[in-house]
Parts: structure tokens; sequence; C-alpha cells
């Protein structure tokens, strides 16, 4: 893990996204908000760099949104 400044803006900012999704995810009982929230928390820990943690956040986002399109 980076702790440069700009890791760590863009680490707090995807686990703050996440831990968002992860709410509504679990007070709609909806598992691709759970999961996606999850993971989107947890990444930051085991990614380095800000453009890293943004580009895995935006996947992971991406993800989740395309999950939840198809109807998961």
């Amino acid at each position: 893990m980076d702790f440069s400044p700009g890791a760590l803006l863009a680490s707090t900012v995807v686990s703050g996204i996440g831990f968002g999704v992860f709410t509504y995810g679990r007070k709609q009982v909806r598992m691709p908000q759970l999961a996606g929230g999850t993971a989107m928390m947890v990444a930051p820990y085991l990614i380095g760099g800000a453009g890293a943690i943004l580009g895995i956040g935006a996947g992971l986002g991406l993800a989740v949104w395309l999950a939840v399109r198809a109807g998961l």
C-alpha cells in the first residue's frame, strides 16, 4: 500500500463510495451491491498507487451497475 497523499485520497474516496453502496445493499437485501461495496472497501488495502485504486474502483462500480442492469 502506498502512503502518498494521492493514494490516500483515492483510497478514501473509493472506500467511502463502497461503504455507501454496501449500506444500500444491506438495507435493500441486494447481493450485487453488497458484494460490490465490500470489494470497493477492501480493494484499496490490496492495491498501491492512486491511479490503480481509482481504476479498480471504477471497474467495480461498472460491474455493480452492469449486474443491476442485468437484473441480478
